[in-house]
């Protein structure tokens, strides 16, 4: 009949140490404590693992993330930018969309931790910067609820930072994948055509003054 182990004699395994700079595995404490102050002593202590370093709206941050974490979570709940709205949770209206590095996405699509290193700008900093759409917007009633308006105008600011005299068919184009339930679309077109004239005057009239 085996004798069972005493709890003493149970076999442990040996502690194993990360470089937390390169991820050079260690025997032993003081084998890492060499290490990094041979290959590493120069260099800055890096942050945890699952810390990303983005921007949204010009403000920097270094936050710690989770990696089931979508952008949407990130900056609704976490960094407390309301205007980014969550309707479908798939995807499929564009209530959600913010602008990554120039391009428009859908935020509760895209994964915080791929975010590392990115600019975000969402509606508040699109407000703030007294964009023309925001008046135009208004101006021509484009909402009724207005819960999707957020993503219809972050996704029409994407379309003329880089198209400043767009034609209907090319907005119509854009805004392909936003969904308003109020039915406000045939507004969308006119207060983007105005607000691309105001862009574009604005541009020429700083031409003329320079």
């Amino acid at each position: 009949m085996k004798k069972k182990p005493e709890k003493n004699e149970a076999a442990t395994t040996p502690a194993r140490y990360s470089c937390p700079y390169c991820r050079q595995i260690l025997e032993t404490l003081d084998a890492i404590r060499s290490h990094i102050l041979t290959s590493h002593q120069a260099e800055t202590l890096p942050y945890p693992e699952g810390t990303i370093h983005f921007a949204v709206n010009g403000q920097k941050y270094n936050l710690p993330v989770e990696p089931d974490w979508t952008l949407h979570y990130l900056i609704h709940d976490k960094l407390g930018l309301t205007g980014t709205k969550l309707m479908c949770d798939r995807g499929a209206c564009g209530s959600c969309a913010v602008i990554l590095n120039g391009r428009p996405v859908l935020s509760c699509t895209t994964l915080a931790i791929e975010c590392n290193g990115k600019q975000i700008e969402t509606i508040e900093g699109i407000a703030a910067a007294h964009h023309p759409l925001i008046e135009e917007y208004v101006k021509h009633h484009c909402m009724q609820c207005g819960y999707c308006t957020p993503g219809f105008v972050v996704t029409a600011k994407a379309l003329l930072d880089w198209n400043r005299n767009p034609t209907e068919q090319n907005i119509l184009e854009a805004l392909g994948g936003n969904l308003c339930r109020c039915g406000t679309y045939p507004q969308h077109p006119k207060a983007i055509l105005e607000a691309a004239k105001r862009l574009r005057e604005k541009a020429l009239a700083g031409k003329t003054e320079g």
